[in-house]
């Protein structure tokens, strides 16, 4: 009998639910039993219900083919022979709050890739290397549920990941105003340039309700626990930004503008970068960078050609570090985002969660 924890994935037929499928594949401590998306797909095979629609690069895993898919809707049934779940559902935003709640009340732990329950009090948005004290609130969540073992866990926005370990790792120095513009991938709306050839030779300069996250996420990444709920970060920084969308299938560049009420030296805040290390890599989690940031010294670095898929696209890339003539510093960023930015960053969120005891065999 299998020591591994049996998980299933609901939204298993979308882009961020096969990125899933395919990072479950021989994963050391997780075994993929159940995946569930909507009526539709239903009571087909996975091969069936997915058709010519599979967008990895990779070839679907033969493990997967011939799975029956469930209805994502009869919770009971999914829930039964999991131990807990990935959420990758695709419904409007009250429908997966109440979804992913219903999971929850079967004793079922949720891990989210949506942001449906992002602004959550008692849900804890997480960033493994960053703020993994957050899973504390756990236990006030399941007094509000009423459950002993379910919860809802979930990542942040995919926008984020490029810049806001940064601001993390350079916390001490008391960064005060950022200016951002993202440069973020096709794949970031479920998209191929195949299904999406009008993005080939084209930016499109809005992605709906993206600048909002970019802005206003990571305030609650940075902020603290107080009387069971999350409370974010207001100690005066702020962030403003623009998200554009171009044409690249994966990556999610950021150009960053910070101020800092603290003056550090470029030294000093490539020395951090660098010697950087959270839970994840003190725990050796299956699927945690080594080294989470790197920094390139190179000028024209990063590109999301040489660098996206650093670290198994788990890690982030930052370079061309240098003063500004407006703000103190300015650099650039990039985060693989449907591996560190999406399905990858809750799968390592899954494996914190395991390993320090949220999420254990039914």
């Amino acid at each position: 009998m299998s020591e591994k924890l049996k998980v299933g994935v609901l939204g298993a037929t979308g882009m961020v639910g096969q990125r899933f499928v395919t990072l479950l594949e021989n994963h050391p401590w997780f075994e993929l039993v159940t995946v569930a998306a909507s009526a539709h797909s239903a009571g087909k095979t996975y091969e069936e219900a997915v058709g010519d629609r599979w967008k990895m690069e990779t070839p679907m895993p033969e493990f997967v083919k011939n799975m029956v898919v469930k209805d994502v809707s009869d919770v009971e049934n999914v829930a039964k022979d999991v131990d807990f779940v990935f959420s990758a559902v695709n419904m409007s935003k009250d429908e997966i709050r109440a979804i992913e709640e219903e999971y929850a009340k079967t004793e079922t732990p949720v891990v989210s890739n949506n942001s449906a329950h992002r602004w959550t009090p008692d849900v804890p948005m997480v960033i493994p290397e960053i703020n993994p004290q957050h899973y504390e609130v756990i236990k006030d969540q399941r007094k509000r549920l009423g459950t002993t073992r379910g919860f809802i866990a979930v990542k942040p926005n995919c926008s984020i990941q490029a810049y806001t370990p940064c601001l993390a790792v350079w916390m001490e120095f008391e960064p005060r105003e950022v200016v951002v513009s993202t440069y973020q991938a096709i794949s970031g709306a479920g998209k191929t340039f195949k299904d999406w050839p009008e993005m080939i030779g084209n930016i499109i300069p809005f992605i709906s309700g993206e600048e909002e996250k970019s802005e206003q996420e990571p305030l609650k990444v940075f902020g603290h626990i107080e009387d069971g709920k999350i409370v974010k970060l207001d100690n005066g920084l702020r962030i403003t930004s623009q998200c554009i969308r171009v044409p690249v299938l994966n990556g999610h560049t950021a150009t960053v503008f910070v101020n800092f009420a603290k003056k550090p030296t470029k030294e000093q805040l490539i020395e951090k970068l660098e010697s950087f290390s959270g839970e994840p890599q003190r725990l050796g989690l299956p699927h945690a960078p080594k080294q989470f940031i790197q920094y390139r010294t190179e000028p024209d670095r990063p590109q999301v050609k040489l660098d996206v898929d650093y670290e198994g696209g788990m890690g982030i890339t930052i370079g061309r570090l240098r003063e500004d003539s407006i703000f103190d510093w300015k650099f650039v960023g990039l985060a693989h985002n449907t591996l560190r930015g999406a399905a990858g960053g809750a799968l390592e969120s899954a494996e914190m969660l395991k390993a320090i005891g949220y999420i254990t065999k039914k």
